[in-house]
């Protein structure tokens, strides 16, 4: 049986989809749903594996969740959605808009990257020993085992090279943090790949949405025509 995303609802108007990072659930986005619900109708969901929406038989991959996200809107007969990612959100997003260009109208990729490269060092090298232990235990643990898929996603996940960039015709805004997880130039190499993308840095670090709630909204909020 195949997985159905948990998602909550809130407002009306044109949807906005919110996607959040690895290892957390839609809640991230309580600040923005608050926020941008007063303007459109607002859908976050959990992806597959996260919060309450189940880990099915299919890969954990960021290509899979995509497509999680395809029949999703399929199911709710949103043909056009605005969305905005958070970290492996970002990643969902950004490859969901290459794959099914005409189906995103506005566009949000925040702290998202092409490849672990983008990652700095300090916070990818413990992540990869970390999956490589959990590895070890995979076979013997269900709770391991998730936790290897988990981490997982941020060794093998995603992989899109710069020129792969051009297939997305979404109105784009690239939006991090100064001290940010991801590499400032990294960066700016999706926002340059990105036909007339719009590039912003907040002081703050990878979780600039949650912990500069209100600065992060009124640059979305001026991207999306809010403000």
């Amino acid at each position: 049986m195949e997985i159905t995303n948990y998602y909550t609802e809130a407002g009306e108007g044109f949807p906005l989809i919110l996607l959040h990072g690895n290892g957390e659930n839609h809640e991230y986005f309580v600040h923005q749903i608050a926020c941008f619900s007063k303007n459109h109708r607002v859908l976050a969901l959990d992806t597959r594996g996260h919060g309450k929406t189940p880990r099915g038989d299919g890969p954990f991959t960021i290509a899979q969740f995509a497509e999680d996200l395809r029949v999703f809107l399929d199911n709710l007969n949103i043909q056009q959605a605005d969305i905005l990612g958070f970290s492996d959100g970002g990643n969902i997003a950004m490859v969901f808009a290459m794959k099914y260009p005409g189906r995103v109208r506005n566009l949000i990729l925040n702290g998202a990257n092409l490849d672990a490269k983008g990652v700095k060092p300090v916070v990818q090298i413990p992540i990869v020993l970390g999956y490589w232990l959990a590895g070890l235990f995979a076979a013997k643990s269900p709770q391991a085992r998730l936790h290897a898929e988990m981490l997982g996603l941020m060794v093998n996940d995603p992989n899109v090279k710069p020129k792969e960039l051009k297939k997305i015709t979404a109105r784009t805004l690239v939006i991090a943090g100064t001290k940010d997880m991801i590499k400032r130039s990294h960066t700016e190499l999706i926002a340059r790949s990105i036909a007339g993308a719009e590039l912003v840095f907040l002081e703050g670090d990878h979780f600039i949405a949650n912990k500069r709630a209100e600065a992060f909204n009124e640059v979305v909020g001026r991207f999306l025509g809010n403000l």
